[in-house]
């Protein structure tokens, strides 16, 4: 499954005001994450991904993701617990950008597919192969 959020950036989104976008997700492992930036954020469009008050993306905490005309992708293994599913970002510029939007698109997989074997069947598969 892929999700698909969306926030337009404007001048009034800030460091000292800045946009929230809301991520509901259901229970599973995220896999790819992909934040789009439009031409014209000029790598003044800022995001980070928070899961409650804890900021997941980037990792080194305090710091954005930027870009322009650009998409930053990477692969991820981050499991989402049953009641524990909904992220959000933090996205503003630096008040002079306008009419450009952000998109963050995340794949999201039960457990089950992406990890089919737990990891003591895994070992135990691997001592049996001795």
């Amino acid at each position: 499954m892929f999700y698909v959020f969306d926030q337009p950036i404007t001048t009034g989104d800030i460091e000292a005001d800045k946009a929230i976008l809301h991520m509901d997700l259901t229970a599973g492992v995220i896999h790819q994450v992909d934040v789009l930036f439009q031409d014209g954020c000029k790598h003044q469009a800022q995001v980070q991904i928070f899961q409650a008050n804890f900021q997941i993306w980037p990792t080194n905490r305090g710091n954005t993701i930027r870009g322009n005309a650009t998409v930053v992708s990477f692969r991820e293994f981050y499991e989402l617990k049953h009641g524990h599913s909904d992220l959000y970002a933090l996205i503003w510029g630096d008040g002079t950008i306008k009419d450009v939007e952000v998109v963050i698109q995340i794949g999201l997989l039960p457990k089950a597919i992406i990890q089919p074997m737990s990891f003591e069947a895994l070992l135990e598969a691997a001592a049996g192969m001795v």
